[in-house]
């Protein structure tokens, strides 16, 4: 694959700024995030990946090296992102709806009803 490195030897903190600041699209992944079927995302949550156009930015640490900011042209890549956010904030709006339930002061379980 060919990559462009476009920061060396830098903190997670540094990486994730300049991923958002020169991205279009910013995702936010979880440690351990899996790309290119057998590459592994490490980092500090959260985790930034950007879309600049058909360039997947991403943070890459090397042992003893430090943390790089890479970029690789992946379509493929790019939509599986996309895909697996789209599901992920489907999740979180469902969780919003049990919380907004919650401070209604609607009970939430049997359990709740007999405290009162």
């Amino acid at each position: 694959m060919k990559y462009k490195l476009h920061l060396e030897r830098i903190s997670f903190k540094e990486a994730r700024e300049y991923i958002e600041k020169n991205s279009e699209e910013v995702y936010y992944v979880d440690p351990g995030y899996k790309i290119f079927k057998d590459y592994y995302i490490i980092g500090v949550p959260p985790v930034a990946m950007g879309v600049r156009g058909k360039e997947l930015l991403f943070t890459y640490v090397k042992p003893c090296h430090g943390t790089f900011v890479m970029g690789i042209d992946s379509d493929e890549e790019i939509a599986r992102l996309r895909d697996g956010e789209s599901k992920k904030i489907k999740s979180s709006l469902k969780r919003g709806m049990k919380a907004k339930a919650e401070s209604s002061g609607a009970p939430a379980s049997f359990a709740d009803i007999y405290k009162k």
